[in-house]
């Protein structure tokens, strides 16, 4: 984000702000996921304006991992500039210790407990995050270079379901710039997050990458709405995929195994057993699974060679176990828990 464009955006308006928060006002309470930087701050402005002392209760937390010194100050401005808008707030602490491997990850899922367990306390059904149009069209391209299908492509959804509560994300079609400038109109300074300058972070990568990519026409916007394309094709897809599922399921005694007649899947277009396949997967075994397209491809493409040769296989993926019977039946399941050494030797 250039400064310039920083300085020429505007403030949301009320009116925006009624268009974007008003499916909010029936909610008891939110929590409003800070971490003091420009987007989160904004959101903080734009809900405590939207608000007016009416509406939902508003929540304010804000995560300190433990990874940077500075985290503590920031986590402090965070606390000061709720109390400054009469906001509840409360600091979060992902304590323990940390994995030297897959470090964001881990980060991602502890913030979003911790933030899942605050929002349980407090009676708030949904958490709200700043994620903004840059910050799906990072997304976007982040999938598409490792491979992502209509099922990655798609992007983050406006709503989605996290440790068991609602993740909202009302500004995905708001600049950056914007929320930064609703953040200055009402006062807020925004942080400084030295992570986001960091080259060892893909998003920092793929951010400047989209700077160099921008002047060909594939700006975030246009990545925006490929997003918006996939989700539709998606949606088509998975009503094809439940169909199907609906006509070749098979009774199961085993509680969360899936069972189909496969031999019904011989006649169907690929795409439409590939999305089968990645519903019951996610259904049984790990949710990522819908990015991951490459593996998936061949899991289907070994599941029909099966089915139409008669043979069994059987094979692993993200948490579930796949099983074909040389009578053509597929059988979905948790992958079974592997037993712990044996300490006799």
């Amino acid at each position: 984000m250039q400064a310039a464009e920083v300085e020429a955006a505007p403030s949301l308006s009320d009116v925006e702000l009624s268009d974007l928060l008003d499916r909010f006002s029936s909610y008891p309470a939110l929590v409003l996921a800070v971490s003091g930087g420009p987007d989160s701050f904004g959101m903080l402005a734009a809900f405590a304006r939207w608000r007016a002392g009416e509406g939902p209760a508003l929540h304010v937390a804000t995560v300190d991992h433990g990874l940077r010194p500075e985290a503590a100050d920031e986590c402090a401005a965070v606390v000061a500039a709720a109390e400054r808008l009469g906001i509840a707030v409360a600091k979060l602490d992902w304590l323990g210790d940390k994995p030297s491997a897959g470090l964001q990850e881990a980060a991602r899922q502890a913030r979003y407990r911790l933030l899942a367990d605050h929002a349980r306390r407090v009676g708030a059904p949904a958490i709200v995050v700043a994620h903004t149009l840059s910050d799906q069209a990072e997304t976007v391209l982040m999938r598409l270079a490792r491979g992502s299908g209509p099922l990655g492509l798609k992007g983050m959804a406006a709503t989605s379901r996290r440790e068991g509560v609602e993740i909202a994300r009302p500004f995905l079609w708001v600049t950056g710039a914007r929320l930064a400038a609703t953040a200055r109109a009402s006062g807020l300074d925004p942080i400084a997050d030295p992570s986001n300058a960091d080259d060892r972070f893909a998003r920092v990568r793929m951010r400047r990458l989209m700077a160099l990519l921008e002047p060909e026409g594939l700006d975030a916007e246009r990545l925006a709405v490929l997003a918006g394309r996939m989700q539709m094709l998606d949606e088509a897809l998975a009503r094809q995929a439940e169909l199907l599922a609906d006509a070749c399921a098979q009774p199961s005694v085993a509680p969360g195994t899936r069972v189909f007649d496969g031999s019904g899947w011989l006649s169907e277009p690929f795409a439409a057993v590939q999305a089968l396949l990645a519903r019951a997967i996610a259904d049984t075994g790990d949710t990522v699974i819908a990015e991951r397209l490459e593996a998936l491809e061949a899991l289907t493409g070994a599941v029909l060679m099966a089915v139409a040769g008669g043979s069994a296989h059987r094979e692993t993926l993200r948490g579930a176990a796949v099983q074909v019977t040389a009578g053509g039946r597929v059988i979905v399941a948790r992958e079974p828990a592997r037993r712990p050494p044996s300490l006799t030797g």
